[in-house]
């Protein structure tokens, strides 16, 4: 099996591992990826970490499954194991109603916190 990972966050902004040549059933990535969130998505439950699986073949690429889980529970986990905002977890691979294929575990950090300040208003020209 050649297991590779799609992972957006509520089905926008996709990003791709490579495919795992090596691992088998039990695929290994050593894959980084950023994305920008805003602060309301560690406040609220509404924005989802999605992460599918597929197996790639010369016949078109099989899926296997996907976690679910939102951005909220993974910073309050973070929180929870030190307050460093990074953490691991291991969630179930779900393939629709099949119920379980296995478990995914990832680790994942949060970065810092900016603050963006809004431009001033346009000021109304009199002619």
């Amino acid at each position: 099996m050649k297991v590779y990972a799609r992972v957006s966050i509520n089905s926008q902004a996709e990003k791709r591992t490579e495919a795992d040549k090596h691992g088998g059933t039990s695929p290994k990535w050593l894959h980084s990826m950023e994305y920008t969130i805003g602060e309301s998505a560690v406040i609220h439950h509404g924005l989802m970490l999605v992460i599918e699986l597929y197996c790639k073949r010369k016949l078109g690429d099989k899926y296997i499954g996907e976690v679910h889980t939102s951005i909220k529970e993974l910073f309050d986990s973070s929180i929870k194991n030190g307050g460093n905002c990074s953490g691991e977890m291991t969630c179930p691979v779900q393939k629709g109603s099949d119920g379980v294929q296995g478990t995914l575990t990832f680790s994942y950090r949060f970065g810092d916190s900016l603050t963006v300040e809004r431009p001033p208003k346009w000021k109304k020209l009199s002619i």
